[in-house]
């Protein structure tokens, strides 16, 4: 595996110029979620011609290098984010109001420099380049993939992502077990009570002053009914009701957020929720309806793929950071739920930037980083697939025995 690794880097490093211009050609033409057909095209004509294509989720497309038989799968997210650009790059979007603010560009350019690493490599296991759609927005690109039935068709043995992080130095690659990102839920909470003249209070059930106390009590979700040795957050973040000073309204909302970082705490904390907003709402006399909409689930990197990446990683010059964690969320982690997955935060070294921020703009050398971080994730994948024979689940989905 060593000399392949190294016969790898060395077709990557041939690469890099190449995909230095990618990564800017992407960057001043960006697609938004759902519209990202022509970005997902362009990097096809970028990969070698034997490729094989596969549409998939709308805009999206499997591209597999390296013939046949069992894969490692890599994914590239396509989107780019509704932001106007203030990075004054040469580069800079020319497309108003949308821009890269999250280092997708740079992903995919990484990719394709090891996708065609990989195409021309002897011996080396095949690729599938999993182009995702819709990694910003829902409905989630990863979750539509996971559901198409030609994902299941290619015998994968495991999926690999990387991601920039400004949080972290530059060469630094988060390779981390366990769970990594929370899983991501929203709610919405209805109260009903009896509206009519503020003045007179004793006439009206007030499911304004009543949603305060239920506001209130769901912090004690966390803080009272949560182990304190998991991680969780609970936010409401939108309050609305009411449309006038002397009208005590019928109706009155509140909005959040749920992270979790364990699928046990992640449902007990949804049970809780409705029990806590209902029964709030109650000795107020009001009702309470509750709506939940589900997320993503939680990031799971699997051990048997981290643990032999580090060693991997650091041969390539890069330093290993084993414990960030974030309550932020991806929807890669739909892919964690059906294959032995990992995914890496590859460090830009600059916390006076953050993702998503109209002037995040990561020089492009960045791309070799990225480009080495799923070079190790790719190699320490094929490697498990050398010593551990692949079974099926029963919706025929490839995993480890």
């Amino acid at each position: 595996m060593n000399e392949l690794l190294e016969d790898l880097r060395t077709r990557v490093d041939q690469e890099l110029e190449d995909a230095y211009r990618l990564r800017e050609d992407l960057h001043r033409f960006p697609h938004i979620s759902g519209a990202e057909g022509q970005t997902c095209q362009r990097i096809i004509d970028a990969l070698p011609i034997d490729a094989v294509v596969v549409p998939t989720a709308g805009t999206g497309a499997l591209v597999r290098v390296g013939g046949p038989g069992p894969a490692v799968a890599l994914r590239a997210e396509l989107d780019a984010l509704p932001t106007a650009e203030t990075t004054g790059l040469a580069w800079a979007s020319v497309n108003p109001g949308v821009m890269h603010a999250c280092g997708h560009d740079v992903h995919m350019a990484a990719a394709v420099a090891l996708a065609r690493a990989v195409s021309g490599t002897p011996g080396a296991v095949p690729l599938l380049l999993v182009l995702q759609p819709r990694e910003e927005t829902y409905p989630s690109g990863a979750k539509d993939i996971c559901v198409d039935k030609n994902l299941d068709n290619e015998e994968v043995i495991a999926v690999i992502g990387a991601h920039l992080q400004p949080l972290l130095p530059r060469a630094t690659v988060a390779c981390t077990v366990g769970s990594v990102n929370a899983s991501s839920d929203e709610f919405t909470i209805t109260l009903n009570g009896q509206g009519g003249h503020a003045a007179y209070p004793h006439l009206t059930v007030d499911p304004v002053l009543t949603l305060s106390h239920v506001v209130v009590a769901l912090q004690s979700i966390i803080s009272r009914t949560t182990d304190p040795m998991e991680s969780a957050v609970l936010s409401v973040t939108t309050l609305s009701a009411g449309s006038a000073p002397n009208v005590v309204p019928g109706t009155a909302t509140a909005r959040g957020t749920v992270r979790a970082m364990s699928v046990h705490v992640r449902q007990h904390i949804l049970l809780r929720l409705q029990e806590v907003a209902e029964n709030v709402a109650a000795a107020h006399g009001c009702s309470a309806q509750v709506q939940i909409t589900r997320g993503e689930p939680v990031l799971e990197n699997d051990e048997k793929i981290a643990l032999p990446a580090r060693p991997l990683l650091e041969s390539l010059g890069l330093r290993i950071n084993s414990t960030l964690r974030s309550a932020g969320s991806d929807d890669f982690a739909y892919f964690c739920e059906k294959y032995p997955s990992l995914m890496m935060f590859v460090g830009t070294d600059d916390q006076n930037e953050r993702l998503h921020s109209s002037s995040f703009a990561p020089d492009s050398t960045h791309v070799r980083d990225v480009a080495y971080a799923m070079l190790s994730g790719y190699a320490a994948a094929a490697a498990l697939s050398a010593t551990q024979p692949l079974t099926h689940r029963g919706n025929g989905v490839v995993i480890r025995a």
